[in-house]
């Protein structure tokens, strides 16, 4: 769990954090209804905010560790950092519950960018793949909208409701 009250790469662990719905992350500089993300406000300040929740599988830190890119909670920019949960293969729409009360909808992938550098110079490479017939994998993780509201905090039990329709991530 991890927020950070001004726009910044990192983002501070956290022993827990409060969703809201139609927001975010109370007290992240990402939460609102309309996007927070400058390069998006600076297109349309009123766009819907579709990046209120970032998560990020934590293998994806095992993955990039013995490239030598060693990953703390937040490091790159994540509000929820998840273990044993296939963010990568859930289509958009999914809805994740966690704990007792809140729930996200995933919006779509999380675009690699530059920053990813210049936190740590090949990590935005790393965080990119190609599958067997050579479409390129994003890994940097999902984002998602909170549906309803609740505190959430590390060992909380996640659970995924597919939608019917399910169609794939694309970046947001």
């Amino acid at each position: 769990m991890s927020r950070a009250e001004a726009h910044a790469f990192s983002k501070r662990a956290a022993a827990s954090i409060r969703l809201i719905a139609g927001m975010g992350v109370e007290g992240d500089a990402h939460a609102g209804a309309t996007v927070k993300h400058r390069s998006r406000v600076a297109r349309d300040p009123a766009e819907a905010n579709l990046r209120q929740v970032h998560l990020v599988h934590a293998e994806l830190f095992d993955e990039l560790a013995p490239l030598g890119f060693h990953l703390s909670p937040g490091d790159i920019g994540e509000n929820i950092l998840t273990r044993g949960v296939d963010l990568l293969a859930l289509p958009r729409d999914a809805e994740l519950a966690i704990g007792g009360e809140a729930r996200l909808r995933v919006t779509g992938l999380r675009n690699p960018c530059r920053q990813l550098d210049g936190f740590q110079p090949g990590l935005m490479a790393a965080t990119l793949g190609r599958d067997a017939q050579g479409a390129l994998i994003r890994k940097a993780g999902v984002m998602a909208v909170v549906l309803a509201g609740g505190d959430i905090a590390p060992g909380d039990p996640i659970a995924i409701t597919l939608p019917v329709d399910r169609r794939p991530l694309a970046p947001v």
